[in-house]
């Protein structure tokens, strides 16, 4: 397959730039430099391949991309949540599975052994997940038991100085690359408790998931774990219940709201652009109505989202960030994303199917980006139990 150029320009259409710092459009252009020289060029043949590309665990690494939010004595970069959120947008601007791989390191691995471990785990996995030297990945559904987390049957019983783990996970990005598994699991008392695994302990697998058509250049598996001892000094022990994982999963959706956004905007640039060139009836397909009504649409929704995101990272910067506002948005630039990424082929029609462009791949990604981490319908739900104060959920 031909290399593309690839020529990305971010839709700016109100000013946003003067809303950042010096520091997060540095932060900005370095991982959009990145991702134009080693992504890009690369990307198309992964995902036709359904190969991971293991290369970029190490220079997502060096580029500070893993736990970015990390203090910098872990090997973390000390960075604010908007600096976060633009790496998240650039990464999957060029490929969901590829910023699906840093927000697992980050948010789903990295920051529970941060918020909830000891100091002994801190300084033993945190600067090796840091460096790329480590890829993590994060336990918590299981093949019968999705949207309802509080369900799981994987579970660990005492057996002295250590524990004895079973049950299994689906769905588990990073899992057959993967030296370190953060998982939850219920104790004896039943409550959910998280447990650091690695690779190499005996009865621990991590098959990997075939035949996707989404996320074809993530490595995606299973972790099945028959009879695995796990020492108990690998409990994380600050933290017992639902709200461990789920405040996981307030910090990688907030990562997947900027993220998709990155991926409608590479849509929309293509369409752009692609409007501009394509000819037919004697001028470009941009100078027609219906063209036009696309794109504007396009770049209405994408500068609402980027509002959205923005105000979202002052929030968490400040710890004032909700759960159910980051629903909000992680479900929005989701929706926005499938959208646009649906009108954008549509603008290129049979081109708009092949690997020449992104958006065909975009637009499988999203089906899944759209899944994980809490459904479409589950977030609305989130907000809708916010605003009523009524749980729908049972």
């Amino acid at each position: 397959m031909a290399v593309r150029t690839d020529l990305f320009e971010s839709p700016d259409y109100y000013q946003l730039d003067e809303l950042l710092t010096e520091e997060q459009r540095m932060v900005r252009s370095a991982v959009r430099a990145y991702v134009k020289k080693e992504i890009s060029p690369i990307i198309e043949d992964y995902a036709q391949r359904a190969e991971f590309p293991i290369q970029i665990v190490k220079q997502l690494g060096d580029m500070g991309c893993f736990g970015p939010t990390v203090p910098v004595e872990y090997g973390g970069g000390g960075l604010d949540y908007i600096s976060y959120g633009i790496m998240m947008q650039e990464l999957e601007r060029g490929d969901s599975g590829v910023r699906s791989t840093a927000s697992v390191q980050g948010s789903l691995v990295m920051f529970p052994i941060y918020a909830y471990g000891s100091e002994a785990q801190k300084k033993k996995y945190l600067p090796k997940l840091a460096s790329g030297e480590w890829l993590g990945c994060f336990g918590l559904t299981e093949p019968d038991h999705g949207s309802d987390p509080s369900s799981m049957i994987t579970n660990i019983k005492d057996a002295g100085d250590h524990v004895i783990l079973n049950g299994a996970k689906m769905w588990i990005s990073n899992a057959p690359f993967a030296q370190v598994a953060v998982v939850w699991a219920k104790n004896e008392a039943g409550e959910i408790t998280g447990v650091i695994v690695e690779r190499g302990m005996e009865g621990f697998t991590t098959p990997t998931t075939h035949e996707k058509w989404s996320l074809r250049a993530s490595a995606t598996g299973e972790l099945v774990f028959d009879n695995v001892k796990v020492p108990k000094e690998n409990i994380l022990p600050n933290v017992k219940g639902l709200k461990g994982p789920l405040g996981c999963l307030s910090k990688a959706r907030y990562g997947i709201a900027w993220g998709a956004l990155g991926a409608a905007m590479d849509c929309y640039d293509t369409a752009l652009r692609y409007s501009k060139e394509r000819f037919q009836f004697g001028k470009p397909i941009g100078a027609f109505q219906l063209q036009q009504k696309k794109l504007a649409e396009m770049v209405t929704e994408i500068t609402k989202a980027q509002l959205m995101v923005w105000r979202l990272g002052v929030l968490m910067n400040e710890g004032r960030a909700t759960p159910s506002q980051i629903s909000m948005a992680k479900r929005n630039s989701c929706e926005i994303a499938a959208q646009i990424a649906r009108d954008a082929r549509q603008m290129l029609g049979g081109m708009g199917i092949t690997g020449e462009y992104s958006i065909m791949r975009h637009m499988m990604n999203i089906e899944s980006v759209i899944t994980y981490e809490g459904t479409h319908d589950i977030h609305l739900l989130i907000t809708g139990m916010d605003i009523t104060g009524f749980n729908a959920f049972k």
